[in-house]
């Protein structure tokens, strides 16, 4: 006999609410509010979650609220995110990397990927620490730099929608892309590894911290030269698009999950499988029929996993605790992650004279376009439940949804108002490779 009582929805039910939810509230966000696409989603997401927790509390009877927040703790955000829609995303980001150009910003990119994330962390770190303290709030002074790195890197999901949806130089846009590909991947490894102090509360060793990182980072870029490299001759090899495109799966799926068995940075290894096969296998090893379907492919991917990630990203509103401390922490931390993440930014391409970019208003657009996202998130939600998550996940939403609606929002008025001041820094806005024109 069927249990009535049982209220879990499978993985098919909950991927199907999502979907159509997505559908829908993208046809009306296209005929009436008319914002751009993911900005409406995460609007009406999180109205959507304000609207059902101010019902619960007024309104008598009403627990759909409950059944929201229950549905999303099966669904678990952070597995989904992390260990599933990621790896895609980052991969179909990475095929429409110009690897030449990318080669140009090598320095710069670097910088800004290791010691930028690096810098953000401390100065984050150090900022919210000095607010907790004018609060008194009792948590230990590691958990302020477990928020700075998992807020210092910007979200490739966020960041690549920008680039191409705005005409941004074509040297400019390798370096914002390149280091969206492999900031992420540096700041989940510094997260893992200082959330792992914190929570065993032993001190933490930057010596440690070193070698985990290398072989974490190292590890991953491995694997991804190795599955990209084998994706590539298997590419080469035929002429059958569907054959062809079940080989990206592949690359995309048995590495990521490699990487999770072996503890690897799956982040990174997609990245530089994704360069790899979007560079040299779209070139060398397709025909034009096969890369016609297999960009299209990609791209419906891509527009599909961030329709429903940033109607998440609204949704997990739910969840938030609200109170005096967390909405401090969260006004406190939108000028903070700003103010570090600017100077992560300038220490990364002026202290070096070889890393400094040659793009007009360079600095600027990679400070305001360094948006925050999903991943942010997904790291704050995998905290052990208790005050200190509270705290910080309010701090993380609010970094967040100020990075997408209001950063996101205006970025393409800051470029075009550097296309008036610097007119020549912009005249190279074209895509830079025709068979990945979007």
């Amino acid at each position: 006999m069927h249990d009535t009582t049982s209220t879990a929805l499978s993985a098919f039910d909950i991927a199907a609410i999502l979907v159509v939810a997505s559908a829908l509230l993208g046809w009306f966000n296209h005929h009436f509010l008319k914002l751009p696409h993911v900005i409406g989603l995460t609007v009406m997401g999180a109205l959507g979650a304000i609207g059902l927790t101010v019902a619960d509390a007024f309104i008598p009877g009403v627990t759909l609220d409950d059944w929201v927040a229950d549905t999303l703790q099966q669904l678990n955000f952070t597995e989904t995110l992390l260990q599933g829609m990621l790896s895609f995303l980052l991969f179909a980001g990475a095929l429409h990397v110009d690897l030449d150009r990318l080669k140009v910003a090598w320095l710069p990119v670097l910088l800004l990927s290791t010691v930028g994330v690096m810098i953000s962390t401390v100065l984050v770190g150090l900022a919210m620490w000095g607010v907790g303290m004018l609060l008194a709030l009792g948590i230990a002074p590691i958990w302020y730099f477990v928020f700075g790195a998992l807020i210092a890197p910007t979200d490739p999901v966020s960041v690549l929608g920008v680039l191409r949806e705005e005409k941004v130089p074509q040297s400019l846009q390798s370096a914002v892309a390149g280091e969206s590909l492999f900031n992420d991947g540096v700041g989940i490894v510094v997260f893992i590894i200082l959330l792992g102090a914190a929570v065993s509360g032993n001190d933490f060793s930057f010596a440690e911290g070193a070698r985990l990182f290398a072989i974490e980072a190292g590890g991953g870029i491995l694997i991804g030269l190795v599955a990209g490299y084998v994706g590539y001759r298997a590419l080469a090899g035929m002429d059958e698009y569907t054959l062809e495109v079940l080989v990206t799966l592949a690359v995309v799926m048995g590495g990521y999950a490699l990487c999770n068995y072996l503890t690897l940075s799956g982040p990174l290894a997609m990245a530089v499988a994704g360069l790899l096969i979007g560079n040299h296998g779209v070139t060398y090893a397709m025909s034009d029929v096969t890369r016609d379907y297999l960009v299209k492919f990609w791209e419906l991917v891509d527009e599909l996993l961030n329709s429903v990630l940033f109607l998440l990203i609204g949704l997990e509103m739910i969840v938030l605790v609200a109170g005096f401390d967390e909405l401090v922490l969260a006004l406190a931390a939108i000028p903070l992650t700003l103010a570090a993440r600017g100077v992560g930014i300038f220490v990364s391409t002026k202290a070096i004279p070889a890393a400094r970019l040659q793009d007009k208003g360079a600095g600027r657009v990679l400070w305001w376009g360094g948006l925050r996202g999903g991943i942010s998130i997904a790291l704050a939600l995998s905290l052990p439940a208790g005050e200190t998550r509270d705290l910080i996940l309010a701090a993380t939403f609010a970094a967040v949804l100020f990075s997408v609606l209001v950063q996101r929002a205006t970025l393409g008025r800051l470029i075009e108002k550097l296309k008036r001041d610097h007119a020549p820094a912009v005249e190279d806005a074209a895509p830079a490779r025709e068979p990945t024109v979007r």
